[in-house]
């Protein structure tokens, strides 16, 4: 009685993986498979076969303990399925096996026309499409192009940062070449100004077709209205209306910042009213018109590339006028602006 090596036949070291135990039966069943070696179909049935034995044991995490301490008589042999229904498990069904009627024959004898054409051809599994270029195996499964989705982030969040969890669901195949659908939380840490558009990358989080590797799941920052301040790159910007008293005598606006503080700024000054002091009555402060906007620098959004600067806050005035005034009421107002020049 011969002993068999089931790591040697797969060609996989003791230590792998369940991904590398099924990669490689995948590449040698479709190397081996009896229909697609016309010469030496008697080599290849055995080689085909112990192939699927070893995959079998190995496969089995039961088994493969088994086997790993007792050797081949742990685990009793093969077992399991036989080798076209594995092969089918992984590949819809047999593809190089064909009916003489109809439609079918014509699609199967293209398929084994492509296999035989250069050394290389394709096979087709559930729903899915693979080609092998020759060289003695199947090339990789192909990669579909990433799954993108929306992470919703509030201004505050991309102020100040925030740490995400978000659940997802997806489809999966199985070590048995079955599909299922697996739940796992991703956290995402969305760092101090971060912009809209920016994305996470999960590699082979998505969505898993039959014959192909997971796609990449990717977040695409997206941000939520804001009350009060508009995002303009690094900058923020915020709408004020004020009286047309207030406009030219001056008032000082309060505003909450992203990050829960109270900012005052002084209108007709043009800055931050902390350590601000009046010089005397003789010093002129700018004048605040309809459109007119005031720079508060550093008050802006972080800059995600340059840790502890930030953009500016910029506010845009509106003013308005008061509907009615009293002939004296303008008189005293055309005096002092004349007086003004």
């Amino acid at each position: 009685m011969r002993s068999m090596d089931y790591y040697e036949i797969l060609h996989v070291d003791r230590s792998a993986t369940d991904d590398d135990i099924r990669r490689a039966y995948r590449r040698l069943a479709m190397r081996w498979h009896p229909d697609k070696n016309h010469t030496g179909k008697k080599d290849a049935e055995a080689k085909f076969k112990d192939i699927t034995e070893a995959y079998n044991v190995l496969s089995d995490a039961g088994k493969r303990a088994l086997y790993d301490q007792y050797g081949e008589e742990g685990p009793g042999g093969g077992g399991g399925g036989g080798a076209d229904d594995i092969f089918a498990e992984f590949f819809g069904s047999t593809p190089f096996t064909y009916c003489n009627t109809g439609a079918g024959t014509t699609a199967r004898a293209k398929q084994q026309a492509a296999w035989d054409a250069g050394g290389g051809g394709a096979y087709f599994g559930r729903g899915g499409f693979a080609r092998d270029h020759g060289g003695g195996g199947a090339a990789a499964a192909p990669q579909p192009p990433p799954v993108e989705s929306k992470l919703a982030c509030t201004l505050e969040e991309l102020y100040v940062g925030v740490t995400k969890n978000m659940k997802i669901s997806r489809n999966v195949v199985d070590a048995s070449g079955r599909m299922k659908t697996e739940s796992e939380i991703l956290s995402i840490e969305v760092k101090p100004g971060w912009k809209k558009g920016t994305k996470i990358t999960f590699p082979g989080k998505g969505n898993q077709q039959w014959s192909q590797l997971p796609a990449d799941l990717v977040f695409v920052v997206d941000e939520k209205p804001h009350d009060v301040y508009r995002r303009d790159g690094n900058d923020l910007v915020a709408e004020a209306r004020v009286t047309l008293a207030d406009a030219l005598g001056g008032t000082v606006l309060v505003l909450a910042t992203l990050d829960g503080r109270e900012l005052l700024v002084e209108v007709s000054g043009g800055g931050v009213v902390a350590g601000d002091e009046d010089d005397g009555d003789d010093d002129e402060d700018h004048v605040v018109y309809p459109g007119y906007e005031l720079v508060v620098p550093s008050e802006g959004m972080p800059i995600a590339r340059e840790p502890g600067s930030h953009g500016s806050l910029r506010i845009r005035f509106d003013v308005a006028f008061p509907e009615r005034l009293t002939r004296r009421q303008r008189a005293q107002i055309k005096r002092i602006l004349d007086a003004a020049g």
